[in-house]
């Protein structure tokens, strides 16, 4: 019963569900009769958000859609929707009928005015409406309206991270940085128009996200933004002032940092302009140096450097002081007068405004400012105007003298350089004849036109007359008394034709300052007085050498020279007796005497007026023949020792000895002998090295080299000197030799050296005059030959009146009226007057260094002579050269 129950059931189920089945199949046929409209998307509420596109497509479900008329759709105020029209116009919203009898509804960007219910509608058959409705809600998308992925906030500042966003409904905001949540607190706070950081630092940058959420709509936005924290500049290194120098190049550095790097810019005040666009000026905007190519005087001023970034704008002025080189624009000469006061003012410009001083011509030492120490006659006023860059100094000297005549340089001086100009400060005075106060007087003899000069120091020249016992020359008419200029210099020439013109004369000097006299003197010369003494001071066999006293002399006269004569005892005759004369600072010695002989000697001595008259007659007599004198080396010590004095060799193994002749005191020299012997010394003797020594003899020579000597070795040499009666006494020096090697290089042989080219040269050049002199001899009888022939042809009493004394007359020194004429010319003035006074507008030209000693001439350093008279002339040689005897 159960299991009959059991298969019953199932097929009551089954029966039910084939019920169930077929009406529902009735029921679709019965629908898809029935005509409908159908809208897609079918949702009966159509969400969207504003500003999207929408398409909404209105498809009709009848059984015949040719039945269908009237398809359209309305909008939410029950207005038609029309379709597209032609043309690029595109209305907001419009329909479109597509494929399938399906009219879309198109709405291009959805606006919230756009929210409501539309409908689509349309007939079928004609008998039948048909319509279908949907709601379209709008919605606000999230939108950022204000959130730049990029921001920067400033080092040390408060900062709203700003993320604005836009939608409807209003959305949530929460932060996360690098990640992580951000919760608020003291350091973040989350506005709603972005996050604030308080205090922003360096580690606040990051990547920071701003999310925003819509609850009803669902909606989830995230904006990343990325923080990077930016510095403000900072100008770190620029002078408050900055020096250029005109006419140079010129750079200057404005450093500043910040984040990001700040551009740089240079910007003059005056002008307000930026100098990267003026002419001359460089800016590079990365690290703010300026270079200026050449600076002028205008670039003086206040300079800005602006250091910009996008934190922010800093800026520091400095003041470019520019430095002009000074340069002297004013310095006059100035004239004033002795007593009074003078000023000589420099005026010059530059920037800073220079320093002014002066200092006298040739010296180094500087005036200071204000009264000077050493000389409160003289005071340095400076004034100074920094505005227009010019300066003035003056230098005044009260009471002003002599003495502060002459050049003044003016020195203008900044940090710039130096400018230095000379001027000249001119003293005017009186006349003034005390420079020739202690001239001795003129001199002349034989009436002889004498020259007396007269130079008058003044300024400004003095006009100078001449008086003569107390009349003006220039009214006496005096042929014999000839003025030469007037002034500052004069010279009174006087022919003293009587013994009046030997007189004295007054010169009178004038000028603007005053007046002033000097008296000049003319004087009628004689011969020299005897000789005072002669005594013989040293004798030979063959020479004898006297210590000679002139006689007294008058200022002015000097005596040019001493005169002997001398013969032997035994002769009674003077007028064969041998002269000689000598000068009078040389060494009065007469050789070639014979031994042991009697001679008798006469002296006189020499001026200008001629010679004097014999005296001091003595004899004496020469002793016998003998040895020679000891010879004398010829070389200076080099170095001392505590005993006797060493010579140095130049040479480690050779050294040349040389020596004069000595007297040979009767008979020749034929020899000398030089022993050489190396040696030390020990306890202060000296000692000799055994079997060292070496002697040679030499004849005709007055020098030995002696060689293979050793180096740095100390050497006794002993030099004597023989003839027929014996050997001189030593003389001895220590010669000491260098250490070292020499080494000498031997040039290649030539076949002709240059030497012997020159000679070959003179020998032809000799040879040509030769055969030219001879043949003038022959033809013309002129020439050197002709000349000698003649002079052979003379009579003996020809020879022998030129052999008297009166021949000493024709005295060789050079007098102003030797000839007798008259000079067209005056006679130089014997006195050492300096040059007149030359006055003149502007100062001598300044050398090129002023601390460039002065240079004594060659030909101005004073030399020994000796003066000897052979029987026909009277021959001066420089040097002590002795001269030969001349038998007369």
């Amino acid at each position: 019963m159960g299991e009959l129950r059991k298969s019953v059931l199932p097929q009551q189920h089954l029966v039910l569900a084939l019920l169930i089945c077929c009406s529902s199949l009735i029921e679709l046929s019965q629908a898809e009769l029935k005509p409908i409209l159908e809208i897609y998307p079918k949702q009966e509420v159509q969400r969207k958000p504003v500003g999207k596109p929408l398409i909404l497509t209105c498809r009709p479900t009848v059984p015949d859609t040719a039945l269908v008329a009237d398809l359209q759709w309305k909008d939410n105020l029950n207005n038609t929707i029309l379709p597209k029209p032609t043309g690029r116009n595109q209305p907001p919203m419009y329909t479109e009928t597509l494929p399938g009898e399906s009219l879309a509804l198109m709405i291009t960007s959805l606006s919230v005015e756009m929210g409501g219910r539309y409908y689509c509608t349309a007939s079928y058959a004609n008998t039948e409406i048909l319509e279908k409705g949907v709601t379209i809600k709008t919605y606000v998308a999230i939108t950022w309206t204000n959130a730049p992925e990029n921001q920067y906030p400033t080092l040390g500042k408060d900062y709203v991270v700003m993320c604005e966003v836009k939608a409807d409904p209003n959305p949530t905001i929460d932060w996360l940085r690098n990640g992580d949540p951000i919760r608020t607190g003291d350091k973040y706070v989350v506005q709603t128009h972005g996050l604030l950081i308080r205090d922003v630092q360096e580690d606040d940058e990051g990547i920071y996200t701003c999310r925003a959420a819509v609850i009803e709509t669902g909606e989830l936005l995230e904006r990343t933004i990325r923080v990077e924290v930016f510095i403000q500049p900072v100008i770190v290194s620029l002078p408050s002032e900055l020096e250029a120098t005109e006419g140079q190049p010129y750079a200057a550095n404005c450093t500043a940092t910040g984040k990001p790097v700040p551009e740089i810019s240079w910007i003059r005040d005056a002008t307000q302009l930026n100098v990267a666009t003026a002419d001359r000026f460089q800016v590079n905007p990365q690290t703010g140096l300026v270079t200026i190519s050449s600076v002028i005087q205008e670039d003086h001023g206040t300079y800005t450097c602006l250091a910009k970034n996008k934190a922010g704008v800093v800026d520091q002025k400095t003041k470019l002081n520019v430095l002009v080189r000074p340069q002297i624009y004013e310095l006059y000469n100035v004239t004033g007068a002795r007593t009074k006061e003078i000023a000589i003012t420099c005026r010059a410009k530059g920037r800073p405004a220079p320093a002014i001083t002066f200092r006298r011509w040739g010296t180094q030492e500087e005036y200071s400012n204000g009264n000077q120490v050493d000389d409160n006659r003289i005071t340095l006023e400076r004034y100074f105007d920094e505005e227009r860059g010019e300066s003035t100094g003056t230098l005044r000297i009260n009471n002003a003298q002599r003495s502060d005549d002459g050049l003044y340089q003016c020195i203008a001086r900044n940090k710039g350089s130096d400018a230095y100009k000379t001027g000249h400060i001119t003293v005017e005075f009186a006349p003034d004849f005390s420079h020739m106060k202690d001239l001795p007087p003129v001199f002349s003899w034989e009436q002889r036109k004498a020259n007396l000069s007269c130079l008058a120091m003044g300024i400004p020249n003095a006009t100078i007359e001449w008086h003569w016992n107390g009349r003006k020359i220039k009214d006496l008419y005096d042929t014999n008394l000839k003025i030469v200029g007037t002034g500052p210099r004069s010279d009174l020439i006087v022919h003293p034709v009587t013994r009046q013109y030997y007189s004295a004369y007054k010169c009178i000097a004038t000028n603007i300052h005053g007046t002033a006299e000097h008296d000049m003197q003319l004087k009628e010369a004689r011969v020299p007085d005897f000789v005072s003494e002669a005594k013989p001071s040293q004798l030979t066999a063959t020479t004898m050498t006297f210590d000679i006293r002139g006689p007294p002399t008058e200022l002015g006269l000097p005596i040019l020279a001493f005169s002997v004569q001398y013969k032997e005892a035994l002769n009674p005759d003077w007028s064969s007796a041998y002269n000689r004369s000598w000068s009078p600072d040389s060494p009065y010695i007469v050789e070639g005497l014979r031994p042991q002989t009697e001679y008798s000697f006469r002296f006189a001595a020499r001026n200008q007026v001629g010679l004097g008259n014999w005296g001091v007659n003595q004899q004496q007599s020469t002793p016998r023949r003998s040895a020679p004198e000891e010879p004398k080396p010829l070389h200076h010590p080099e170095q001392h020792d505590q005993e006797e004095p060493v010579v140095v060799s130049p040479y480690s193994d050779h050294f040349e000895l040389r020596w004069g002749v000595p007297a040979d005191n009767g008979e020749p020299i034929d020899k000398y002998q030089i022993k050489y012997c190396p040696g030390l010394k020990m306890s202060g003797t000296w000692t000799e090295l055994e079997n060292s020594c070496n002697t040679v003899e030499v004849v005709e020579t007055t020098s030995f080299e002696m060689t293979q000597l050793n180096g740095n070795t100390y050497y006794r040499i002993e030099l004597k000197a023989h003839n027929a009666i014996g050997y001189s006494s030593p003389a001895s020096i220590i010669m000491k030799t260098t250490r070292g090697i020499d080494i000498i290089q031997v040039a290649e042989r030539q076949v002709f050296s240059s030497a012997a080219i020159v000679g070959i040269a003179l020998g032809g050049v000799l040879l040509l005059l030769f055969v030219v002199d001879l043949l003038c001899c022959v033809t013309v009888h002129m020439g050197v030959m002709a000349t000698m022939c003649r002079k052979a042809k003379r009579s003996p009493s020809e020879i022998d009146d030129e052999a008297k004394l009166g021949s000493l007359y024709g005295w060789r020194f050079p007098l102003p009226y030797c000839s007798g004429q008259l000079v067209k010319e005056p006679p130089p003035s014997p006195l050492p007057l300096p040059p007149p006074v030359k006055l003149g507008g502007s100062p001598m030209t300044s050398p090129l260094d002023e601390k460039e000693p002065l240079r004594t001439p060659t030909g101005s350093i004073k030399q020994n002579s000796t003066i000897e008279f052979d029987g026909r002339f009277v021959h001066s040689r420089s040097g002590e050269i002795i001269g030969k005897n001349s038998a007369v």
